[in-house]
Formats: C-alpha cells, structure tokens, sequence
C-alpha cells in the first residue's frame, strides 16, 4: 500500500474535525470538501453566490499549490448546491479561474450545508510525473 500524507496550509480553512484537507497518495491528491470560509476568521466570506464560489476555489488552489500542484491537475471536480438555480455562478467562476480541458465534475443539488453555505466543493488531483 502506498504512503498517505496529509497536506496542510494556512492558506485554506483548518480542519474542524477528524479529516484532513487533503490527502496525498502517489500521484493522486483528494481534497476534502471546502466551504467559503476565510482560513484566518474560519468564518463564511461576505457576500453572496458569486463570492462564496470564489472563496471555495481560493481555498482549493491554496490546498493544491500545498500539495505540489495546481488547478489545473485537478480532474474531478464535486460541487454540492443548496440551490441548482446557482449553477450558472459555478460555471462563470471555473471559467475564470480554470482553462480547458475542464475537470470532470458532478453536481448534487442537497438541502444544506454546514455553516449555512450556499456551495461546497471537493476536488481529486493528478499531479505531474517529476
């Protein structure tokens, strides 16, 4: 079996329980779910959808660059919405801040999400053979 390592950064929200922000194993990189929190108040970033999606992806890209890659290893993507009509806020942002080929990514519409976030996003890595 592989070696798991965990990846840490000040750059994205602390873990608040037992799991990690990332696991790194081999090449591959799973990223836990973030929410738009602010790593240093650990609090929901102000603002609406279109701030909180930001937020989420900063996290992200502070997760990977931690990890020894970058969005644009990332291949799979899992948004989870408290509202599907917000959809079109998710895409907007990942044309901002990725590049094609997109990831693949899954939706999932769910009633709520901790800390009354309106967005969650968890990510799988592949990073780049050395």
């Amino acid at each position: 079996m592989q070696r798991r390592e965990a990846i840490h950064t000040m750059g994205a929200p602390s873990a608040t329980g037992t799991y990690s922000q990332a696991l790194k194993v081999g090449d591959m990189v799973f990223i836990s779910g973030q929410l738009p929190l602010v790593p240093k108040t650990m609090q929901l970033v102000e603002g609406g959808m279109m701030e909180q999606t930001l937020q989420v992806f900063n996290n992200l890209i502070a997760i990977a660059e931690a990890a020894g890659g970058s969005l644009m290893d990332v291949v799979k993507l899992t948004v989870f919405l408290t509202d599907l009509a917000h959809f079109s806020v998710v895409n907007k942002v990942m044309e901002d801040v990725l590049t094609p080929p997109y990831p693949a990514r899954a939706t999932v519409g769910v009633a709520d999400l901790p800390r009354g976030a309106l967005v969650e996003i968890e990510a799988v890595m592949v990073l780049p053979s050395r």
